[in-house]
């Protein structure tokens, strides 16, 4: 999941995407719309009406998601929460943050930011169908799918407020756990708790209408649990991993002493001497000490065989950017919310144009079993 996306459009430097995942949940909502609501909610009409209904209502539906989450970016960038995608979703839609609320206040605000939002659209929608169904009757299918993008609207914001951690609703008492205890560890460990519970209840229901012969239906509530269930305990394990490595800086796991390999190195070389003797997927180049670029398996891949003796890491060679690349006093949390957003293993650690080290995740990952071995899950009081 997110890993296939396809952008639709940038606004205000917010990139909204399509996971490809949400083509099939667009599929099953345009057939259950077009063969099953609107015929129910206004029998008599044409097969190709149904469709064009289904088909408004589905961007309709996708527009209010988008909005939604646009109206949690919103504030999460008035409150230093930069946000840089919107991804829709097999299971909603996701607005990206580049790291946590450093406020228990400023969640609260963006927690409840989308559901006021869809409240707000749903009454939009409810105005604009008293006069579609004025004008053209309460029967006409523009009325017709008006409501139903009020009654989704309305569903969106009452599921989203479920204090279920990482719902909205899960978001906002995790903010409120954090204003009455002062530790967001502790918070956020209560509220996947409550998300956990969720989750199962959702399982088990999805369970049941599987032997009641409902098979979309429960196959569909049991993987949202699944879903609900994952992001719960993930959400806490990565707030125990920034509690424990809050100000720490990137120079404390480096490596110091990093491989490199310069420019006029030939990809055969590159292969034999690098890529097979240390196993990494990724090397820094060099020149002089300059940090100049890298190269990649996927990079060397992409040139044939046959020529690997001919071209040198030069040719194939890309530069470092803010996507790769920290500083030796970057925090180091932020280092690893860089690495679990690109889904890159190393970053390069530069000094000014000088290669300094390397970040692993490996290293960090080993440095949080460590900590967590020895303390617990102890937790970090952050300020609300």
């Amino acid at each position: 999941m997110f890993a296939h996306r396809i952008t639709l459009f940038t606004l205000r430097g917010i990139r909204v995407q399509i996971d490809a995942s949400w083509l099939l949940l667009a599929v099953l909502i345009a057939w259950s719309l077009a063969v099953g609501y609107f015929p129910f909610a206004a029998p008599g009409l044409s097969a190709g009406t149904y469709w064009t209904m289904a088909m408004i209502g589905l961007i309709g539906l996708a527009a209010s998601i988008i909005v939604h989450e646009f109206a949690h970016a919103i504030v999460a960038r008035r409150h230093a929460m930069p946000v840089h995608d919107i991804v829709l979703f097999v299971f909603g839609g996701i607005a990206e943050m580049s790291g946590e609320p450093s406020r228990a206040k400023d969640e609260l605000l963006m927690a409840l930011a989308g559901p006021a939002t869809s409240v707000v659209l749903a009454g939009i929608f409810y105005g604009v169908g008293l006069i579609a169904a004025g004008g053209l009757g309460p029967g006409h299918p523009l009325a017709v799918v008006l409501a139903y993008l009020v009654f989704i609207n309305l569903l969106l914001a009452a599921f989203n407020m479920v204090p279920a951690y990482p719902l909205d609703g899960g978001r906002a008492l995790r903010a409120v756990l954090w204003l009455y205890k002062r530790d967001i560890v502790q918070a956020t460990r209560i509220a996947a708790a409550v998300g956990s519970i969720f989750a199962f209840l959702l399982m088990a229901f999805g369970i049941a209408s599987l032997f009641a012969g409902y098979l979309i239906t429960g196959l569909w509530w049991l993987l949202i649990g699944m879903f609900v269930r994952a992001a719960a305990v993930g959400g806490f394990r990565q707030q125990v991993a920034q509690a424990k490595l809050s100000g720490l800086p990137v120079s404390r796991f480096m490596r110091r002493d990093p491989v490199a390999v310069v420019p006029d190195l030939s990809l055969d070389h590159l292969i034999g001497d690098y890529f097979y003797r240390f196993y990494f997927k990724s090397f820094p180049v060099t020149e002089n000490g300059r940090l100049v670029g890298y190269v990649s398996v996927e990079q060397v891949k992409s040139i044939d065989r046959a020529r690997w003796h001919q071209q040198k890491v030069g040719d194939v060679m890309e530069p470092c950017g803010p996507e790769n690349t920290v500083s030796e006093d970057s925090e180091a949390v932020k280092a690893l919310g860089m690495m679990q957003r690109t889904g890159r293993s190393r970053l390069f650690v530069a000094r000014g144009d000088q290669l300094a080290g390397v970040l692993s995740l490996r290293d960090l990952l080993n440095y949080l079993s460590l900590r967590l071995d020895l303390e617990g899950e102890a937790a970090t009081t952050v300020r609300a």
